[in-house]
């Protein structure tokens, strides 16, 4: 993990109240491809936030639903809104250390853009070593430069595509159709199969 967006750095981000990137409510686009999934798929959502998805599709039969950041803070948060949701299944660690745990299924949700630039083979590697074969890793990724010397971080397509290609099949990587009023046509919505 880069030591300059590290866990403190997040902690502090909370502390301040600078959480740009929570939306307050479950993502509709996220959502929808939920819809999709078998009830008892081994879900995770790393660099989870407040977790609005998690708890959404708990409450909808997803029992297997885990979360995961590195900011005690944001665990804390999800804990004080949810208290129902299995202490078990709240992971407050780095996504890059080890865990035992495969996934048939990873949720990207603003992850991604969080991380160092130069993390980004790091994170596709990981992805493909935590994501069974034939799992799929899906969400949304910025397709806009922000020009940011910190998070978030954006991309484009072609970046991506480069990037996921040699572990993963691209079944879906397209402007997405259901982003948030202010994330509008700065999206890609993109599902990814692991080979």
């Amino acid at each position: 993990m880069n030591q300059q967006f590290d866990g403190e750095y997040w902690n502090e981000r909370w502390k301040n109240g600078e959480t740009g990137w929570d939306i307050g409510y479950a993502s509709p686009a996220l959502m929808q491809f939920a819809k999709r999934l078998p009830k008892d798929a081994f879900i995770l959502i790393p660099g989870c936030g407040n977790a609005y998805e998690a708890e959404a599709l708990y409450h909808e039969g997803f029992k297997n639903i885990y979360i995961m950041d590195i900011s005690p803070l944001a665990v804390a948060s999800f804990r004080s809104r949810f208290p129902d949701f299995p202490a078990g299944q709240m992971l407050c660690q780095d996504f890059f250390e080890p865990h035992p745990q495969l996934w048939d299924v990873v949720i990207e949700q603003t992850f991604f853009c969080a991380l160092d630039p130069a993390m980004r083979s790091h994170y596709a590697a990981k992805m493909a070593n935590v994501i069974k074969p034939g799992g799929v890793l899906a969400g949304l990724l910025f397709n806009t430069d922000f020009g940011n010397p910190h998070p978030p971080f954006g991309g484009n397509q072609a970046e991506y595509e480069t990037l996921f290609a040699n572990q993963f099949t691209i079944e879906t990587m397209e402007p997405c159709g259901s982003s948030i009023g202010p994330r509008a046509g700065k999206e890609l919505w993109f599902e990814l199969r692991r080979k």
